[in-house]
């Protein structure tokens, strides 16, 4: 499974998920759909605009748990 470490960042960097939907121009609600993998698919806008904003690589963004049942 593909989650992402949004929350954990945003954190880390003592912003908040209303912070990032203002500067990345997306819905709270699309935000939230987005960390707790209520998407299918993601653009890669949406991507490069959550590295750029919360000072990371893809791969601090993205994790892959393949312990499918969680």
């Amino acid at each position: 499974m593909v989650t992402f470490n949004i929350e954990e960042l945003l954190k880390k960097h003592g912003k908040s998920k209303y912070w990032l939907c203002k500067n990345m121009n997306i819905t709270f609600h699309n935000l939230n759909r987005i960390i707790y993998g209520e998407t299918n698919a993601i653009s890669f806008r949406y991507l490069e605009d959550m590295c750029k904003y919360l000072d990371c690589e893809i791969g601090e963004l993205i994790s892959f748990d393949d312990d499918i049942e969680k």
